[in-house]
């Protein structure tokens, strides 16, 4: 590089190859199945089942597909509410909208940013079904009391632990907390195989359902296991499983989930300490982790002190040439929110947090140019 030459773009998150995916996928490729329910599926299964000590875990081709697939095990239907987060993404939103039910959007609690159990509770009518609990930046939600509110109005507890894989709340992972967990292995996720999802079914109640549900809804499972002489439709399903290929690469990336957490582990400690002055003086504020937790650092996050400066930051950035977009607009404050759902109450915190954050680069593999970003961060925001 030349003096001249402007330093090479820093994006905010990057796929990275960390392993044998390429091995992998030569294999499957040779294998001769390159369709769902492949050797390299069974075995995404296995690591996941074992990982979690839960049972049955099913590959889907994306989280927004598990999530419908745990929208439809619920027989959450028309007329029904489900209460959850309106700082979150959208595919929460569709997968119960999808089902002819209105999402509730409650407020974000504002140290964790994850929904607030105070106003679930305030939340739950006579048609509430089910209440979806997002683990925000991996950092597990306060899932006792939302758990004891499911037990007490018998409701289903949907988690949606789409950033969350590695992060555990009281030494329990995240994803087995609720009855149905959602996974999601797209490419700006820890663990990534570009598109990719999962779902643990943690409620006996749901497996049998699931397994049909992930075949077509036909009981070709059983039919692969001897069990039948032919299989048939028997109930609602989909095509929701991943192909072989996707498979080989997502089994690549969970066999090194242990070391790329690490890692991320390391360089999230790193902008905590070096942003821990921009705090005290009061310029931004850090993330914040319960200490009953332990998240994965899928995030690391700054909320500046309004709108106004949250921009000019972005821009700064962008002229320094990294990337550090803000994250999600409400849901409730856009056309579809309007549309298929309803908030409950005016939501404060999650509005207050949309216009004020901000998100840092964050990938396997940045080390050696964290530093420019820690650089830039403080030369845009220094006291």
């Amino acid at each position: 590089m030349t003096p001249r030459d402007p330093p090479r773009a820093i994006r905010h998150s990057r796929p990275v190859l960390v392993g044998r995916e390429h091995d992998y996928v030569r294999e499957a490729l040779e294998q001769g199945h390159l369709s769902s329910n492949g050797p390299f599926t069974h075995r995404c299964h296995a690591w996941l089942a074992e990982k979690f000590d839960a049972a049955p875990v099913y590959l889907t081709h994306s989280a927004t597909a598990a999530l419908e697939l745990a929208a439809l095990l619920t027989d959450i239907g028309p007329g029904d509410e489900v209460v959850m987060p309106a700082f979150t993404f959208v595919s929460c939103a569709n997968a119960i909208a999808l089902r002819g039910a209105t999402p509730v959007f409650v407020d974000v609690r504002a140290d964790t940013l994850n929904i607030d159990p105070d106003q679930v509770a305030g939340a739950i009518t006579p048609r509430t079904r089910a209440i979806v609990a997002v683990h925000y930046a991996g950092v597990p939600c306060d899932m006792a009391p939302i758990v004891a509110l499911a037990e007490q109005h018998q409701l289903v507890v949907i988690e949606d632990a789409a950033q969350a894989l590695m992060s555990s709340y009281r030494g329990k992972p995240a994803g087995t907390l609720g009855h149905l967990g959602v996974f999601s292995f797209h490419d700006t996720k820890n663990v990534m195989s570009g598109e990719g999802g999962a779902i643990v079914v943690n409620d006996a109640r749901f497996a049998a359902r699931a397994e049909i549900a992930c075949r077509y809804g036909t009981d070709r499972g059983a039919f692969d296991r001897g069990e039948r002489q032919r299989y048939e439709w028997i109930d609602l399903g989909s095509s929701f499983a991943p192909n072989e290929i996707t498979a080989a690469v997502l089994l690549a990336q969970l066999e090194r989930a242990d070391d790329i957490t690490h890692a991320r582990h390391a360089m999230w400690a790193r902008y905590h300490s070096a942003f821990a002055p921009l705090e005290a003086a009061g310029i931004a504020r850090r993330p914040v982790i319960p200490a009953d937790v332990q998240h994965n650092a899928h995030l690391y996050y700054l909320l500046l002190r309004d709108q106004d400066a949250r921009d000019r930051f972005i821009a700064g950035m962008r002229a320094a040439g990294i990337s550090a977009p803000f994250h999600f607009v409400p849901l409730d404050d856009s056309p579809g929110g309007r549309r298929y759902a309803r908030p409950h109450g005016a939501l404060p915190n999650t509005h207050a947090a949309a216009v004020r954050l901000v998100r840092l680069p964050l990938w396997f593999g940045m080390e050696p140019v964290q530093d420019r970003v820690i650089d830039t961060v403080l030369g845009l925001l220094k006291p």
